[in-house]
């Protein structure tokens, strides 16, 4: 399998897109990497004969800064650019970027191309539950209006991932809504509550924003706005959360010595409910994998996006994707 790396994208790079990658061909003895970016800058950090490990050098890259659409038009030797590239000349299978998200949602659909029966590709990470299983929100930021039908066409995506690549039987879909009661939302809501009724998945109804860790639902669908609203307020709450419980163990010797004794469980909570676990968000709808790595990622969290993608090449999932959507009805939307 060859999957193909934005070394120039994320908070970090590329000393820790070039560590998680080494790491992943370590892991993974069949798996091919190729860096895309700065030669001088990623040799810093790759011992001499990686073999698993290729370089693909521009001296280009898109910031966080850009514009994206027009930085994708322009800049087309850029690391994210040359990345897609290399999936739609059939060199990889499939690409991860911790960099711009705009960029490379803009490079999925100019490069790669969208499946067709797909109005909108849709940006879908896995969060946390308490029960540790978590699941999984989309869209948190491809599109930020949406229309029903591109809802449904969410809430099919996201059942074929949880159920080819996490395993999960009949996974259950939600919707996320201001309330559980049929009838509840504005006009997309409603309208989008139909759609998936009638889809060919096990669709559970409304399900709201305060019960998603709890395990409401596997996927929840929802539109960008909305999404990534939801997004940013649980990693922002879990941030704060544990920036709390720090200041109040270390505020005399008695705490002090309680966070020594829990040492383990509260280490135990943080990995549950760390994003470097969980791999990082598919853009599902586009015609090969393509995979948006959190933009302050480690080592550890280019590990887990590398893994993920694995599993959703061998899981076949865009082949799935393509086959269900073949069957579903026109709606009368632009395709």
């Amino acid at each position: 399998m060859k999957i193909a790396i934005d070394a120039m994208g994320g908070d970090h790079a590329p000393k820790e897109i070039v560590l998680g990658a080494l790491k992943a061909v370590e892991t993974f003895k069949s798996l091919e990497i190729t860096l895309v970016g700065d030669e001088t800058k990623i040799l810093e950090y790759l011992p001499d004969n990686t073999a698993s490990v290729n370089i693909l050098h521009t001296d280009e890259k898109i910031t966080s800064e850009d514009e994206p659409v027009k930085a994708v038009r322009r800049k087309k030797k850029a690391s994210l650019v040359l990345m897609a590239n290399e999936v739609k000349e059939g060199r990889a299978d499939a690409c991860i970027s911790a960099g711009n998200t705009g960029a490379l949602m803009s490079a999925g659909l100019f490069v790669i191309g969208r499946i067709k029966g797909i109005d909108r590709p849709a940006l879908s990470p896995t969060l946390p539950t308490v029960n540790g299983e978590g699941f999984l929100l989309l869209d948190v930021g491809a599109n930020v209006d949406a229309k029903p039908q591109h809802l449904m066409q969410y809430g099919i995506m996201g059942s074929i991932y949880m159920e080819k690549v996490r395993q999960i039987s009949k996974p259950r879909v939600g919707l996320l809504n201001v309330g559980t009661e049929n009838g509840k939302g504005n006009d997309l809501t409603k309208k989008a509550f139909e759609l998936l009724d009638n889809a060919p998945i096990n669709f559970v109804g409304n399900v709201e924003a305060r019960d998603l860790l709890e395990g409401a639902a596997d996927v929840v669908v929802t539109d960008g706005f909305s999404g990534n609203v939801a997004l940013k307020t649980i990693e922002g709450t879990a941030l704060t959360l544990f920036s709390m419980l720090k200041d109040k163990f270390m505020s005399n010797t008695k705490t002090k010595i309680a966070a020594v004794l829990a040492k383990n469980e509260l280490r135990g909570l943080k990995d549950q409910l760390d994003y470097s676990e969980y791999g990082g968000a598919a853009l599902f709808g586009l015609k090969a994998p393509v995979i948006k790595a959190h933009g302050s990622s480690n080592r550890q969290a280019v590990f887990s996006a590398i893994q993920q993608t694995i599993n959703i090449v061998e899981k076949e999932v865009v082949m799935k994707i393509e086959s269900e959507v073949k069957h579903l009805p026109k709606q009368g939307e632009e395709q």
